[in-house]
Formats: structure tokens, C-alpha cells, sequence
């Protein structure tokens, strides 16, 4: 019961709550050059669907954390997800300097990835949970190498942040790794990837 209430209050607080950042905002101080209202449409529909990415990372780490019995590995997620909330604190900040908003469809995007991380876990166990975690940080990983191809050139900070959030998706795959993940099956990771496009693209507009 307590695991439960403890799932229950992250995520009212990762869909509803304002975040806050343990680290420094990765852009800091930059300056932009003033932006078009094309490059400002574009950024802050890329921003929101990182902020998305970030909401279902939250939920895979607390589904996975909740199904496994391992204390320590429960630890190693539970350190992951904290550090994940500073990607929702540095985009919403982002979102909201571009004079955007994050998804509407949060609560959706958060219950599909919490389920799917939960059946990993339970079906697969560790091993498998931490594979699906290697897998995701990876496509995450290339999906942010994307979007710095199509930042406006002079949103230094939203680029900034980009930045810092690969370069911690990659550290948690190499964590996940080598914490005893196991390669998922290529349907599977063919599956994710089909998912992930389809949220991505509605998470651009709505």
C-alpha cells in the first residue's frame, strides 16, 4: 500500500506538478537572437515533445522501480527518475519562455508508459526491465541528435538543454547496461520505435 500511494503521488506530481531542478538550467544566461515566428513554433513544438519524453521517462523508472524486488536495483531507478526531473523542470521553463505549453495529452502519454514499463518488469524481469530502459535511453538519445538538426541555429538555449538531457540519456543506458540489462528481441525494439513516432507526432501539435 504504501509502494501504491508512493506511485500515486509521483505521478499527480509529474503530470500536474511544477518542477524543480536539483542541477542549473543548462542555458543559463544565453541570449537568443531574436527568433521568427516560424523558428518559435518550431522550438517550442520540439520542446514539448521533450517534455513528453520526460513525462513517460518518469513513468517507465517508477512502474519498473515498483515491480522489481530488488531493493538495490529499486534504488538505481528511483536515482534515475529524480534526475530525469531536471529535464521536466529545465523544458517546462523553456516551453514557457517560448510562450508555449506542455501536452495535453500528459495523463495518456504518462499510463501508457507506465503500463508498458510495468509489464516489462513483471514479464521479463530485471534483466529485461533494464534492457527495455537501454533501449528506450538509445532512441531517446537519437531522437535529440534529431532535434538539434531542426532548432533554429540561434535558440541557443533550448539547444543548451538538448545538450545536457542526450548526454544524461546515454549515461543511464551505459548505467542500465551495466546493471545487467539483456538486448531486447528486434519486433520489440521495432515496436518502441513505432510508438515513439506516433507520440512524437501528435506531441507536436497537441
Amino acid at each position: 500500500m504504501n509502494a501504491l500511494l508512493n506511485f500515486a503521488d509521483r505521478a499527480l506530481r509529474t503530470i500536474f506538478a511544477q518542477h524543480h531542478a536539483s542541477r542549473a538550467n543548462p542555458a543559463g544566461h544565453k541570449t537568443d537572437a531574436p527568433l521568427s515566428t516560424t523558428e518559435k513554433r518550431e522550438a517550442t513544438a520540439l520542446m514539448r515533445v521533450n517534455h513528453v519524453g520526460e513525462v513517460c521517462a518518469q513513468a517507465l523508472y517508477t512502474a519498473q522501480a515498483l515491480a522489481t524486488k530488488d531493493e538495490a536495483l529499486r534504488r538505481h531507478l528511483q536515482a534515475a527518475c529524480e534526475e530525469e526531473t531536471d529535464h521536466l523542470a529545465w523544458t517546462e521553463e523553456r516551453l514557457k519562455e517560448l510562450g508555449g505549453r506542455t501536452s495535453l495529452l500528459n495523463p495518456i502519454w504518462y499510463a501508457g508508459a507506465f503500463g508498458i514499463g510495468f509489464l516489462a518488469a513483471k514479464l521479463g524481469g530485471d534483466a529485461m526491465s533494464l534492457g527495455f530502459v537501454v533501449e528506450t535511453e538509445k532512441q531517446v538519445e537519437a531522437h535529440l541528435q534529431s532535434h538539434m538538426q531542426r532548432l533554429p541555429e540561434n535558440d541557443q538555449a533550448s539547444r543548451a538543454i538538448v545538450t545536457q538531457m542526450k548526454a544524461d540519456e546515454m549515461r543511464h543506458a551505459q548505467e542500465a547496461q551495466a546493471a545487467g540489462a539483456v538486448e531486447l528481441p528486434a519486433p520489440i525494439k521495432g515496436l518502441m520505435r513505432i510508438a515513439a513516432g506516433v507520440m512524437t507526432a501528435v506531441a507536436h501539435r497537441v
